[in-house]
C-alpha cells in the first residue's frame, strides 16, 4: 500500500471502529489455520532428538501414516495409561 493511502479520515474511521468495541466471538471465529485439538490451549514443547531417535520416530510415523507430532502424542498416551 502507498502513504497516500492512509489519509487521516481513514485513520479516523479506524480510531472510531476499535473504540467503538469489537465482536469478540466473531474474532474468535476461527477461519484459515491448523484446527484445534480440543477445548483447551495447546502448548509447543521443544524437545532435543538425536538423529536415531528421529529416524526411529519418522520410522513410526511412517509406519502408522501419521505427523511427527502425532506419533509422540500415541507414544505418550499409551505410556500414560
Amino acid at each position: 500500500m502507498s502513504e497516500d493511502t492512509f489519509d487521516e479520515a481513514k485513520i479516523q474511521a479506524w480510531a472510531d471502529e476499535a473504540e467503538a468495541g469489537y465482536d469478540v466471538g466473531a474474532l474468535r471465529h476461527r477461519g484459515r489455520g491448523r484446527p484445534g485439538r480440543g477445548a483447551e490451549p495447546m502448548q509447543v514443547v521443544a524437545v532435543r532428538l538425536s538423529a536415531d531417535e528421529i529416524a526411529a520416530l519418522d520410522a513410526l510415523a511412517a509406519r502408522d501414516q501419521v505427523s511427527r507430532s502425532e506419533a509422540i502424542r500415541r507414544v505418550l498416551a499409551r505410556s500414560a495409561a
